[in-house]
């Protein structure tokens, strides 16, 4: 341990971390590269090519040239994910987008409506059947 100072140490940590945040960036680009429905085959080709023949320079330029579009695409995803998550939560609920609710909220309401008289028992026995059917 002696002959290998504290101080390179630090450097080959250093350059591990900048190495690895490197590879982590060349992942995100090529996916984004196939992700991205503007650009036909042959750029695809092209900028996938770039990239693993440049590694370095490959993925520094497709950032600089592309960085704004490829924010924009992450977050058009984002938000397709975020609206297909609150439409299944809504369908394993019971809930329609139109304002209706569940057969419970339904229910109560219908009770609610029992209790101020304005539908009769006989009504309120339909209307439950209809909505436990």
């Amino acid at each position: 341990m002696d002959d290998y100072p504290l101080l390179n140490l630090f450097w080959t940590m250093l350059w591990f971390f900048v190495w690895i945040m490197w590879l982590f960036l060349l992942f995100k680009v090529v996916t984004d590269i196939f992700r991205d429905h503007d650009l036909n085959g042959w750029a695809k080709a092209g900028w996938l090519i770039f990239c693993i023949v440049l590694p370095y320079l490959g993925v520094l330029v497709y950032v600089i040239a592309r960085g704004k579009s490829m924010s924009q695409r992450d977050v058009k995803q984002a938000k397709e994910s975020e609206a297909a998550f609150q439409s299944y939560i809504r369908e394993a609920a019971g809930t329609q987008e139109g304002g209706g609710g569940s057969a419970a909220a339904e229910l109560a309401r219908l009770a609610e409506l029992k209790d101020k008289g304005a539908i009769t028992p006989e009504e309120f026995q339909q209307a439950k059947a209809k909505v436990l059917a």
